[in-house]
């Protein structure tokens, strides 16, 4: 968890409204409300009892300190959030929330859906900060460099080789991700162990259209211990923003080198003459602590049986983090490359 001190250095604070209770719990809604009316157009239950339960839906605020209070007992935070959903549903219609679903189904769906807005916020980014290089390379591209290799003087290069350098995976990195959503933003949907046998035969039409209403692609099947495309997701995060890094490790050399110069460094409390390049210096930590956590969503793969507790806890530790982090970087990079003033012996 960042510290408030550091949220405005190291967060991201559009990305992390997505990750905020209010906007989990307001997913919850809506697939609640779905799952009703998706039931009663297959004839589930009846149309009154989806029309209660959409209706209670709507502006429904749960009891947060009940809901922290239970998900400490229960490991999740689901149950209580039905319970009180049902007490504000009341009789004779509240037996049918939730019907056919479980836990699991409410709480990834409700991950998905909110990733919704950020993957296209992250291709923006990226076509943003590839904006950016092609404009440095406009500008600076011809001004003479060294290269260095092995962090030693090599050959005479340009800027522009340099940037090529740092442009070059920012084209394959929107390529994954245009790849990757479609098998990530998916419904989750299985009931209690992955075979939605309360539904019976009524389960495949529920299920396309409960996806169709939460604007999400309909899986072959449930994935409760097949959690491939979240890793997937964050092998791809951990990519971007070591990528990003990488920009960051090299401008932080050339600033030291008196190769390069950037507009806004941070000053020190000792050495006022000092005008640190701390956008550099972060984005070399943000992909060093993304390059970390990859590995626990990889832990998370090893998930028991049907459905796994620790493995979807550590997703929850995971997850959010690196969705943040990843944010971050991008966020600084832009405004890192737009803030260059000079580069090799440009000015």
């Amino acid at each position: 968890m960042i510290s408030p001190l550091l949220d405005v250095l190291l967060g991201d604070d559009a990305i992390a409204a997505q990750f905020a209770p209010e906007a989990e719990l307001e997913e919850f809604g809506w697939f609640e409300a779905a799952l009703a009316h998706a039931e009663a157009a297959e004839g589930v239950i009846s149309e009154d009892a989806a029309a209660a339960i959409a209706s209670a839906c709507i502006g429904f605020v749960p009891d947060q300190p009940a809901l922290r209070a239970a998900t400490a007992r229960d490991g999740v935070v689901a149950p209580d959030y039905v319970r009180q959903l049902r007490a504000r549903i009341g009789e004779p219609y509240a037996r049918y929330l939730h019907l056919g679903a479980t836990s699991q189904d409410l709480i990834d769906t409700s991950l998905v859906r909110r990733l919704l807005p950020i993957l296209p916020e992250f291709d923006d980014r990226l076509a943003r900060i590839g904006a950016a290089l092609d404009a440095l390379t406009e500008r600076l591209g011809p001004v003479p460099l060294m290269a260095r290799t092995r962090m030693q003087d090599a050959i005479p290069i340009t800027v522009g080789d340099r940037l090529a350098a740092w442009g070059g995976p920012l084209p394959r990195h929107r390529t994954r991700l245009a790849e990757l959503s479609p098998r990530l933003l998916v419904l989750q949907f299985g009931g209690a162990a992955g075979t939605l046998d309360r539904l019976e035969e009524h389960a495949p039409a529920v299920a396309r259209r409960l996806a169709e209403a939460l604007d999400l692609g309909l899986p072959p099947g449930p994935w409760h211990s097949q959690r491939d495309n979240l890793a997937e997701f964050a092998s791809w995060l951990s990519l971007v923003s070591g990528s990003l890094g990488k920009i960051g490790l090299d401008l932080g050399l050339m600033a030291q080198q008196g190769e390069a110069a950037i507009a806004g460094g941070g000053a020190s409390s000792a050495m006022p003459h000092k005008s640190n390049p701390i956008g550099t210096e972060v984005l070399v930590a943000l992909a060093r602590h993304n390059a970390g956590l990859v590995g626990s969503m990889h832990q998370a793969l090893l998930a028991e049986q049907e459905r796994s507790g620790a493995a979807w806890t550590l997703e929850w530790l995971t997850l959010p983090e690196m969705v943040l982090t990843t944010a971050a970087s991008l966020r600084i990079a832009l405004t890192t490359l737009q803030n260059i003033t000079r580069l090799g012996g440009a000015t």
